[in-house]
C-alpha cells in the first residue's frame, strides 16, 4: 500500500501539487502518489506531467489519509516521493 511507502519517505516528500509538478519538472522524483477523490483537473495534469517525464505515479482513495501519512493536518491531492 503506497500509505506506507508515503509514511516512509517522509524526510524525502514533496507535499502539495505545484511543489510536485515542480520536482517533476526537476526531474528529482521516483514516484508520484495521487489521491482519487482529488479534483480530476488537477490529478489529470501531474499525471500527463508524470507520463511525459516518465514518472511512475500511483493512486490512493484518500486526500485526508495521504495528508495523515505524510504527517500533515490537511488534506493532500498528490504527494512526491524524491
Amino acid at each position: 500500500m503506497s500509505y506506507e511507502k508515503v509514511a516512509q519517505a517522509k524526510s524525502n516528500l514533496v507535499i502539495g501539487t505545484k511543489q510536485t509538478i515542480k520536482a517533476i519538472k526537476a526531474e528529482t522524483v521516483k514516484e508520484v502518489i495521487i489521491a482519487s477523490d482529488a479534483d480530476p483537473e488537477i490529478t489529470a495534469k501531474v499525471k500527463r506531467i508524470a507520463r511525459q517525464f516518465s514518472v511512475d505515479y500511483h493512486e490512493v482513495p484518500s486526500m485526508k489519509e495521504l495528508g495523515n501519512a505524510c504527517g500533515i493536518d490537511v488534506d493532500a491531492a498528490t504527494v512526491a516521493i524524491k
